[in-house]
């Protein structure tokens, strides 16, 4: 786990052990209270610390239930699978199988609704889910080009709206697929996602 600590907060040093406890209290207080009735005081009750322990590591309901999101997209990997093809195809399942799990899909679909309504929790999911993933990306890439299946990238502000493009038609594939449509993302189905991203709709 990533520890994330609030800007211009000091004091004791985080324990790990303790964060780790809170955020996956909160993932289950999500499951079974839903947002709205989620408070940091049963947080803290599940996680077995007390409740200023939270408030010195997170201001509120929102930054806490984004960061326990964020812990569950951090698992995710680029394994290596010998080709750009199976690479994707790899970190797609990754992200269709988190989003099946309970407390994914209900701590994701409440912060997006928070944030409609809340700038600051759309930047903070922004920080903390969307820019930090993007990495895959960018390894993704940067393998295909060692490969050769990639020409090199030369224009870093055309690489960087390239990556922003990419994570954006994995990402809103993949969440609408599982999370509006509820259908399932398995391997068929990342197949021709994954050959239809890459060649375009003449191979669908």
């Amino acid at each position: 786990m990533q520890t994330r600590t609030p800007a211009g907060r000091t004091g004791r040093p985080r324990s790990a052990s303790a964060d780790a406890a809170i955020l996956a209290a909160t993932r289950q207080a999500l499951v079974e209270l839903g947002w709205s009735k989620l408070t940091l005081g049963d947080v803290a009750t599940r996680a077995g610390v007390a409740k200023t322990t939270l408030y010195r590591r997170w201001s509120g309901k929102n930054e806490l239930v984004v960061d326990a999101v964020a812990e569950l997209f951090d698992e995710l990997s680029l394994p290596d699978r010998g080709s750009l093809a199976a690479d994707i195809e790899g970190v797609v399942l990754q992200f269709a199988s988190i989003l099946a799990r309970p407390e994914a899909r209900s701590g994701l679909m409440a912060v997006v609704a928070e944030a409609t309504r809340d700038e600051a929790l759309r930047e903070r999911i922004r920080a903390s889910i969307v820019d930090r993933q993007k990495r895959l990306v960018l390894a993704g890439r940067s393998r295909a080009e060692q490969r050769g299946e990639l020409p090199p990238s030369t224009d870093p502000e055309e690489s960087a709206r390239t990556v922003d493009l990419i994570f954006d038609m994995v990402a809103g594939a993949v969440v609408h697929r599982t999370l509006v449509s509820a259908e399932p993302a398995d391997e068929a189905w990342v197949r021709s996602f994954t050959r239809v991203l890459l060649h375009g709709l003449a191979a669908a």
